[in-house]
Formats: C-alpha cells, sequence, structure tokens
C-alpha cells in the first residue's frame, strides 16, 4: 500500500547576501523545508504569486528597498506570515518589526538551530487574525460577540478593560503586541513610562486564566517588548 508523502513547508527567504542565502537554503532543506529565493523585493513579489510560500523569511536591507515596507505590504495584502531577519537588534528595531506585523524577528548572526526552532512555532500558530466571533485558546473559550469568557465550562468574570485586553491579545493569537499597542488601543493618552494600569490588568487576566499564574501557559510578557497569548 503506497503512503502519501507529507507536505513539506514552502519558505521563501528574501536575502541578497549569497552566503546568508546558501547557508539558509542548505540549511532549512536538511531540517525538512522547501525553499526558495529571492535577492530583492521584485523578485519576491514574483514568488509571492507563483509559489505561495508558507512563511516569508525577510531581511529588513535589500537592494531595491525596505524590508520593513514590504513587510508592511505583505501583511496589507497576505495571511503569510514574516519572520524579520537584521543586523539591527536595538529594542527600537524590534518593536518595529513587531508593530507592522512580523509574527517574530530574529538578528543576525543567528544559530540555524535556533531559526529552525522560530519557524516552527510560526507555522504552529494561526496564519491570520481571526475573523470568527468565538476564539478558543486551551481550555478557554472567549466569545467575542457575547463578551463573555469560559474556562473548562464555567464563566470567568472579567472587567470591561481585562476583556478588551483580552480580545485585542486574542485576535493576535500566537504574535506578540506591544505595549505601545494595548497603550494605544485601551488607554489612548497613557504615556508608556506611565503604564502601570497595563501590568494590572495583566497581572488580573493571569490571576483569572491560568492554572498557575506563576508560570503562565497562556499570557506571557516578552521583556522590554509587550505580551503573546498562546494555545
Amino acid at each position: 500500500m503506497s503512503q502519501v508523502a507529507e507536505r513539506r513547508s514552502v519558505i521563501l527567504v528574501v536575502e541578497d547576501e549569497a552566503s546568508y542565502q546558501d547557508a539558509l537554503s542548505v540549511g532549512l532543506s536538511v531540517e525538512g523545508f522547501d525553499v526558495i529565493g529571492a535577492t530583492n523585493i521584485a523578485e519576491a513579489r514574483h514568488l509571492m504569486n507563483t509559489r505561495s510560500p508558507d512563511l516569508v523569511l525577510l531581511d529588513v536591507m535589500l537592494p531595491d528597498g525596505s524590508g520593513v515596507d514590504y513587510c508592511r505590504e505583505l501583511r496589507a495584502s497576505s495571511p503569510t506570515p514574516v519572520i524579520m531577519v537584521s543586523a539591527r537588534s536595538s529594542e527600537l528595531d524590534v518593536v518595529l518589526g513587531l508593530e507592522i506585523g512580523a509574527a517574530d524577528y530574529v538578528t543576525k548572526p543567528f544559530r540555524l538551530r535556533e531559526l529552525v526552532a522560530r519557524i516552527r512555532a510560526v507555522l504552529r500558530r494561526p496564519t491570520s487574525e481571526t475573523d470568527d466571533e468565538v476564539v478558543n485558546f486551551g481550555d478557554l473559550r472567549l466569545d467575542l460577540m457575547r463578551r463573555t469568557l469560559t474556562k473548562r465550562g464555567r464563566e470567568i468574570t472579567l472587567s470591561r478593560k481585562e476583556f478588551d485586553l483580552l480580545a485585542l491579545l486574542a485576535t493576535r493569537l500566537g504574535q506578540v503586541v506591544t505595549r505601545e499597542t494595548c497603550l494605544d488601543t485601551l488607554w489612548w493618552g497613557l504615556e508608556l513610562s506611565d503604564s502601570r494600569t497595563l501590568d494590572t490588568h495583566v497581572k488580573r487576566l493571569r490571576q483569572k486564566i491560568e492554572d498557575d499564574p506563576a508560570t503562565p501557559v497562556h499570557l506571557h510578557t516578552i521583556r522590554g517588548v509587550g505580551f503573546r497569548l498562546d494555545l
């Protein structure tokens, strides 16, 4: 009896440095991915239209434009997740990459094993923001229309701001939501330097949704950047 071969995820590597392009092509292929390469944005656009990759590994500095601008373009037109790659490692650069919709941000030089782990983690996430009325994560069920949260069938009481914060994170499940985004969306006008109210709401949410708030499974703090809600 013949067996159907498991489909290999297709990774589009957008990188103009030949050494990185070659190394990634070989390394990711060995790890079980199909790799297609582009050295500039024009080639990347063509491959996005003709090959429909499962994930884009996108360098920030490209010869025909900014990877940041192209990431914005991709997020506006495609659910395909993007991992930004850059030699820039400042907190501001990382925040910018995540703000424009990148699923993750990797700085050069990086270890292949770490990169592969991040790629696989991103591929396990939902590929787009949900338009559904209900978001399920773990034993929790968040009904966005009825504004209710249940855990193992038992309703959990949330304040209005707690629900709004959880809904913001849930509609970007698996993605980092920056502190700035949380404050601008829910506490317009509150300065980042005076954001203790945000931390208080995150702490209260953990106490309500986590079995052990000290070791959270769902609601994670990404130090210096923001928060992420996981399945």
